[in-house]
């Protein structure tokens, strides 16, 4: 078995904390969220479980990303079924399912949902000895923003594989998910409901033209954190992506798809990405999606809700609705409490 993150001695890598909202998206959300009754900052820390019991509030809106641990999305939801107080969004096996990017994909393959054959490496030596056409794309299975991913994980030989794939277990002390390279276009796709009402906003599409010269197709940690600056900012995202009718619908099918199997509740944002012969297959899902309230920022769940005609405030005030509706039935009152 891996390593937990909470055995990592190392902390000195700079994308540790990448995952982490800015206090100016969680001032956000409280703010929209302000107009369906009191709110209630939490933060998830180890006295989380007695202030949430202190704070008794009617429902959680769980934007937690966690830190220690291959399940560390789950603490919040797991500690509000403890304590039996409704939260927002996925349940905590779908967040654990999804954070460990083989299992979802076991999960997806198993169920019929397109996604890239791949495998999950544990060692240099399953590096060594998979079987699977070149080139490749290798990254941590349990992380998130870009962590891992840079101009070095599409890897065009067994060479290359093998030191990416002890790179990234000696870094993130976690298995790699090593998968068939898609050359194709990339979408990102921002779903929001439940059951037979789940819904894709306009697709995200992005243009990797706008990267710098010579760099490969891929939006990873160097173009998140790097290349993208206010002075000098990536005009990667287009959306609505322009494309044939027919590619959108089976974009919309293959994330919807996932988001289904997967068990995903009232929000989730799915990556999707085309093979060679123009095919779109589900890359990984987040139902912990970034929300940056800033519209110059990159942040493709807000910017598909823009492109759908809402603002940030009702894109978060929608979001709980759907969430308090699925709990209680009932559309969100304004005398409820919610601790964000």
């Amino acid at each position: 078995m891996p390593a937990s993150r909470a055995l990592r001695t190392d902390l000195s890598q700079p994308d540790l904390y990448a995952e982490w909202d800015e206090p100016e998206t969680i001032e956000a959300v409280a703010a929209a969220l302000e107009g369906a009754g009191e709110v209630i900052r939490l933060p998830a820390t180890r006295d989380f479980p007695g202030a949430l019991l202190d704070a008794k509030p009617d429902f959680v809106f769980n934007i937690a990303e966690g830190l220690y641990g291959v399940n560390r999305e789950s603490h919040v939801p797991a500690i509000c079924e403890f304590l039996g107080i409704p939260y927002h969004a996925s349940d905590p096996l779908t967040l654990a399912l999804t954070l460990h990017k083989g299992r979802a994909k076991e999960i997806m393959a198993y169920y019929g949902v397109p996604t890239a054959p791949f495998i999950v490496a544990n060692t240099r030596a399953d590096a060594r000895g998979v079987d699977l056409p070149f080139p490749l794309f290798a990254k941590p299975a349990l992380e998130g923003s870009g962590k891992g991913i840079t101009q070095k994980s599409v890897c065009p030989n067994r060479a290359r594989l093998v030191q990416v794939v002890g790179e990234l277990l000696d870094t993130y002390q976690e298995p790699v998910l090593i998968e068939s390279w898609l050359p194709g276009l990339e979408f990102t796709v921002a779903i929001l409901g439940n059951g037979k009402e789940a819904r894709c906003l306009p697709l995200v599409g992005l243009r990797f033209d706008a990267l710098p010269l010579g760099a490969p197709p891929i939006y990873g940690y160097e173009a998140k954190w790097l290349w993208d600056t206010p002075e000098h900012p990536l005009d990667i995202f287009e959306c609505p992506a322009r494309i044939p009718k027919e590619l959108a619908r089976d974009v919309r099918a293959a994330a919807l798809g996932a988001y289904r199997v997967l068990g995903c509740r009232d929000w989730c944002r799915v990556d999707v990405r085309c093979d060679a012969a123009g095919r779109p297959l589900v890359v990984e899902l987040n139902p912990l999606p970034g929300i940056l309230p800033n519209p110059d920022d990159h942040s493709c769940f807000p910017k598909a809700a823009r492109a759908a005609g809402m603002s940030y405030d009702e894109l978060i005030q929608a979001v709980a609705d759907i969430s308090w509706r699925r709990i209680s039935g009932r559309a969100l009152l304004k005398r409820k409490r919610a601790a964000a």
